[in-house]
């Protein structure tokens, strides 16, 4: 197959409906998606051309339900070709499309279809609607469609129903540039998500300026696991893909990565840390139960490609133990890659922080792991590194096109095309994220080294940032929880951990309430048996009921101790020393994430 140059005609595209038809245009036989089909329970493929077909007819079923340009329409399906295919038919009749997450709770759904002035919604079956049911008035009066299955209950519609019967040429939109593409809802201060306003050249000007820091071509195969309704796989995993005229392969699910990922074999691969934290620690268990020698090889391996590593970066000069690098790499290094397919050569890794010692590892072991950084609201990639200036402690540099600078408290900003046009119906948020200037505030601090690297060193306000990249803010979901009585103190814990905790100080005068509905006697030293923790996560999960699914707490602890001035555990205006109660309550918090 030739190669597919990505030109100006692709960058140049105004909005995303032309870059698809420049793509089909471009390379219309050309490979698409690869996807499992659970019926015929083989892998299949799509052309260029064969979704241009599908979009033009689901073009046409979306007409039926007389929405305008401009309308709203939200997606909560698994990734695959009908998500690209919806998206696709939705933009090319200038539709704003709002995508939600699959796992996300119904309330959640609701207030994002309420928010967002959604008009129709787009579910993967019957089952997905089904699990909808305690809202389902809540969402009479909008256009529900399932896009597979054979079921269509009260008030659903089966896609393959409404389909037109022959072939229906795909629409291009006209859209402007600036005009608004998409709401995506992120986690917002207040306990309900915020709507970030993307348009067209937003996202469309973070893949090119991608495309510039890292390369991709047409031979290449993007590994598609994180939801689409995250801006990093969107922009960069979907997007980004066809400019490039790249072939995207949609895994079945999670559980089945590890297969899925070797049958592909992709050359790059867009992921959150967790993915290889939880690789990591497989190694470090069966690793575990080896000899003394198979240990001491691994880590050889490590020290030995860490410095191949540095050496074809040119931050340290040759040695010999360099000539070792063949041998572990037969023993250890080609085992672990040939698990991740065997091919890849790129890996961008984003939405929160990766251990050092778990970059180390897989970078030192010929993974090409290149982390990065960016938020929702600027489209989303604001820096990464790149496979020549790889420097694994940073967020790497800079995107192309895109500036950045250290404002006031060490606050990173950054401007250009890619930063938002706003909050949906937010004007107060809005005002307080991009100044008068155009800056986008980050709220993450971070310094700027003389090459330009860049490194994050804290955050102006709390948040938590879970393994899997999404962002918490803590203060809203505790003032939550502490309005029952129940609770005198609370914390949330789950700084780059893959769900979320509590650690706890009772009210004294609940504690035979508490002890009652556990059915334990009471005492302190029953405050912290499992069964007093169930009934505290009942109480807890009332509390937090409104919130995105995000703020689902799995475990809590009881601290015997109040938290105090005294204690050093407040400061002397009654604020939480964060740092201090988490220090204070290590061994707790371990406990909470064994096994994890």
């Amino acid at each position: 197959m030739p190669s597919v140059k990505t030109d100006d005609t692709m960058i140049q595209a105004n909005n995303l409906s032309e870059l698809f038809a420049r793509r089909v245009h471009a390379s219309p036989n050309k490979v698409a998606c690869r996807y499992f089909d659970p019926d015929l329970r083989i892998w299949q493929t799509i052309s260029w051309s064969d979704l241009a077909q599908r979009v033009g007819q689901w073009q046409s079923m979306l007409q039926q339900f007389g929405l305008q340009a401009g309308d709203h329409v939200a997606i909560k399906l698994e990734n695959g070709p009908d998500w690209v295919v919806f998206d696709q038919a939705a933009q090319g009749l200038g539709l704003v499309i709002v995508p939600l997450y699959v796992k996300d709770r119904s309330e959640n759904v609701v207030y994002i279809c309420e928010h967002a002035d959604v008009k129709l919604l787009l579910l993967s079956d019957a089952r997905a609607w089904s699990e909808l049911a305690d809202v389902h008035t809540k969402l009479k009066h909008r256009h529900i469609l399932l896009a597979s299955g054979t079921e269509s209950p009260v008030g659903t519609q089966l896609v393959q129903t409404c389909l037109p019967n022959s072939d229906v040429m795909f629409q291009v939109a006209e859209s402007l540039p600036n005009s608004l593409a998409s709401i995506v809802y992120t986690s917002g201060t207040t306990g309900r998500p915020k709507g970030v306003m993307l348009s067209h050249r937003n996202i469309l000007s973070n893949a090119a300026n991608g495309l510039q820091s890292v390369t991709i071509t047409s031979q290449d195969v993007f590994l598609s696991f994180l939801p689409l309704s995250h801006m990093l796989e969107r922009s960069i995993g979907y997007y980004l893909c066809m400019m490039a005229g790249a072939e995207i392969a949609y895994v079945r699910s999670i559980g089945h990565l590890a297969e899925d990922i070797q049958h592909i074999q992709p050359t790059v691969m867009i992921s959150v840390p967790r993915i290889f934290e939880r690789i990591y620690h497989q190694i470090q268990t069966q690793l575990a139960s080896q000899s003394w020698f198979v240990n001491y090889v691994f880590q050889c391996a490590v020290r030995v490609g860490w410095q191949r590593f540095e050496y074809q970066q040119h931050r340290l000069g040759w040695r010999p133990s360099l000539w070792l690098w063949p041998i572990f790499e037969r023993l250890v290094a080609n085992k672990i890659k040939y698990k991740m397919g065997g091919r890849l050569r790129v890996i961008i890794a984003g939405g929160a922080a990766m251990p050092k010692s778990v970059a180390q590892t897989f970078i030192s072991l010929g993974l090409p792991i290149l982390q990065g950084y960016g938020l929702t609201e600027s489209s989303p990639v604001i820096a990464v590194n790149t496979l020549k200036r790889n420097i694994p402690s940073s967020i790497g540099l800079p995107l192309a096109n895109e500036q950045v600078k250290v404002g006031a408290q060490d606050e990173l900003m950054t401007k250009g095309e890619h930063v938002m046009l706003g909050y949906w119906k937010n004007k107060q948020a809005t005002e307080a994220t991009i100044d008068s200037d155009g800056w986008l505030h980050t709220g993450d601090q971070a310094r700027i080294d003389d090459e330009g690297f860049i490194y994050i060193t804290g955050r102006l306000k709390e948040i938590i940032v879970l393994s899997n990249g999404e962002k918490v803010p803590p203060s809203d979901i505790e003032s939550a929880i502490i309005t029952d009585p129940w609770f005198e103190q609370v914390l949330l814990v789950g700084e780059g951990r893959s769900f979320l905790s509590v650690l706890v100080v009772l009210n004294q005068k609940m504690w035979p309430t508490i002890a009652a509905e556990s059915n334990v006697a009471c005492e302190v030293s029953n405050m912290c048996l499992p069964v007093v923790e169930k009934v505290l996560l009942q109480h807890i999960a009332t509390q937090v009921r409104h919130f995105p699914g995000y703020a689902k707490i799995r475990r809590a602890t009881v601290c015997p101790e109040a938290w105090c001035v005294d204690n050093g555990l407040l400061t002397p205006t009654l604020k939480v020393r964060r740092a201090k109660v988490l220090q204070c309550n290590h061994d707790a918090v371990e406990r909470m994430y064994e096994g994890h």
